[in-house]
């Protein structure tokens, strides 16, 4: 994302464009321009400063809500801030390393304390999700006989990931036949994800398993389902209640159709549930207002940066609060906590 025209502004609008954003940002009040005037390093008089905020608001970077009052950033002007914010400024923030490293070896416990630790500092919303085994191929099918009639179905995945089912197979299956399905399974699945898997593979499958076709298109199915299971997305939230603290989110119904997605979760993959791609940029992405793909958050601000727990498998955290949210807080946090968690998945 660029700076949204950063260009086509003058030294002093940029200073007044940030005077007023970031006094937005400490009192959620719109800004006038006697306000701006009061202060000392800007050394500019009212009527200058009213007249560089006319420029500002024809240029869109900042808008007037009621006639008489002042003026609040539009979502260009807060565009305009968060890139520059991105790019120029240097961070301060407390290193969380140790709290980390001291949640590392249980994945689910460790995103939940960092969903609840990003809730507490910001202020805000917070989501986490798990890491997304996106097309993990199959490295190793065995069957086990547990009785003449099920089947233990053992599914080895990329990733160390092993999923383990117990079949009914709904007919007697001796201990040659799962060798052969064994033998089947590996020989046509071994190294595939279940997007190479392909009727000319499966019906060459059934050819070779003769009578027990039946048996095989339930162990077929039941390998889908487990593949399927894996790359679902689970997210961990906290912090929901957050958002009624801020005024221009605290509509009734507004503030109740934002809790019941944050509650309910399945929109929130649009966000931060979706595969990041090898070209896609693993930095800091800003949806502000219109930018945000989840309707009821068109009111706010949405932060969320990319995490690797392993090479090419990724999960992704975000931060939700009002517009005028304190940006440059929130991506100091998020870039710190990338980095500490890169650096504790690497050495697992």
């Amino acid at each position: 994302m660029d700076g949204g025209g950063s260009v086509e502004l003058s030294e002093r609008k940029i200073t007044i464009l940030h005077a007023i954003i970031q006094t937005y940002l400490e009192t959620g009040e719109p800004v006038g321009s006697r306000t701006i005037s009061k202060d000392s390093r800007l050394n500019l008089s009212s009527a200058t400063i009213r007249n560089e905020m006319a420029d500002l608001e024809e240029l869109g970077y900042i808008i007037q809500p009621h006639t008489s009052a002042g003026r609040i950033p539009s979502d260009k002007g807060y565009r305009w801030y968060v890139d520059s914010l991105m790019k120029d400024k240097t961070k301060e923030i407390v290193n969380i390393k140790k709290d980390l490293e001291d949640k590392a070896d249980k994945i689910d416990i460790l995103l939940q304390y960092v969903a609840k630790l990003l809730a507490n500092d910001t202020n805000y919303t917070s989501m986490v999700s798990k890491p997304r085994y996106h097309h993990k191929k199959i490295k190793f099918i065995q069957l086990a006989d547990m009785d003449e009639e099920q089947i233990l179905v053992v599914i080895v995945l990329e990733g160390s990931i092993i999923k383990n089912k117990l079949l009914y197979a709904m007919e007697p299956i001796d201990k040659e036949i799962i060798l052969k399905l064994n033998i089947i399974l590996n020989t046509f699945l071994q190294g595939l994800d279940m997007t190479e898997i392909n009727m000319q593979i499966i019906t060459k499958m059934k050819e070779q398993a003769g009578d027990y076709v039946n048996v095989l298109n339930l162990i077929l199915d039941l390998i889908a389902e487990t593949v399927s299971e894996v790359d679902n997305v689970e997210i961990y939230t906290s912090g929901a209640t957050n958002i009624l603290k801020y005024p221009e989110l605290g509509d009734r119904e507004k503030a109740s159709e934002l809790l019941y997605t944050i509650e309910e979760k399945k929109q929130l993959t649009q966000l931060i549930g979706d595969k990041i791609s090898e070209e896609e940029e693993r930095g800091i992405q800003v949806f502000i207002g219109d930018e945000t793909p989840v309707a009821s958050m068109k009111d706010c601000a949405v932060v969320t940066a990319t995490y690797e727990f392993e090479e090419g498998v990724y999960g992704k955290v975000g931060i939700v609060g009002p517009k005028r949210m304190d940006y440059e807080k929130v991506v100091g946090t998020l870039q710190n906590l990338m980095s500490q968690l890169d650096e504790i998945f690497k050495r697992k």
